[in-house]
């Protein structure tokens, strides 16, 4: 998997390549970062990027031209290249998305500043866009890692246990089980004793069974959006913690 990543503030991703699961990956060139300074592509002296809206207002605007030449020539280097504009107004990052993404060979992720790009870039490259929440920040850098994190841990090797990713959140639809580690009791309170057991079959049963009460309580709206891919023992245990949230029952 190889990422390349558009952006104002290069100097942001420089920890973030080097550190943790994903610094290791890099180093065993499992993925690639490369991040590029859109300024690169700015055509006058000072570097300068932005401007004034049309039309007035506050804030200033990312102009077209540049990242027009820079998105092109990047995707120029790479016929197969998918590319993604962090932006609010575009789909919701989740797991599905974030699997649909992890098939690509390379993303070109776009990261805007300031109050946004001109239209014109996402009327002429038609890119795909996409947002990581109904919340407002500085820029797209946060995002991008955000994506970068999610995807690259579905490519194989980077996650040292397949094992861990398979069980992750979200992608068995439900949120994940409780995990607990020593010592035993920390103020009172005790590893379940299942845990302990060393039964295998009833640890399983136990996890599940605590996956689906997670959310049922916590995210119930996944319950709906994921009914159809359960299997008949997580629907029955549905209808067992929160009848009310089974979509076939009769009204």
């Amino acid at each position: 998997m190889h990422f390349d990543v558009l952006t104002i503030f290069p100097e942001l991703f420089d920890g973030f390549r080097t550190t943790g699961v994903l610094g290791k990956a890099v180093e065993k060139s499992l993925i690639e970062i490369d991040v590029h300074d859109m300024r690169d592509w700015a055509d006058n002296k000072w570097r300068q990027l932005d401007d004034e809206p049309y039309g007035g207002g506050p804030g200033m605007v990312i102009q077209a031209p540049p990242v027009l030449a820079a998105v092109r020539e990047l995707e120029s280097r790479a016929g197969d290249a998918r590319t993604v504009l962090l932006s609010p107004r575009g789909r919701v990052l989740d797991q599905e998305l974030v699997g649909e993404l992890a098939v690509a060979a390379r993303l070109l992720l776009v990261c805007g500043r300031y109050e946004g790009f001109d239209e014109r870039v996402s009327e002429i490259l038609e890119p795909e866009e996409v947002s990581i929440g109904d919340f407002v920040l500085g820029g797209g850098e946060v995002a991008a890692m955000v994506v970068m994190e999610a995807v690259a841990r579905l490519v194989p090797g980077v996650v040292g246990d397949p094992g861990s990713v398979a069980e992750d959140s979200f992608n068995a639809g439900l949120l994940d089980h409780p995990s607990y580690t020593r010592p035993a009791e920390v103020e009172g309170r005790e590893v379940p004793d299942v845990l302990r057991s060393g039964n295998h079959d009833k640890i399983a049963r136990w996890r599940l069974e605590r996956a689906v009460q997670a959310t049922v309580t916590r995210r119930p709206d996944m319950i709906k959006k994921n009914w159809d891919r359960y299997p008949v023992e997580v629907r029955r245990l549905v209808r067992r913690y929160a009848p009310e949230l089974d979509p076939e029952r009769a009204p």
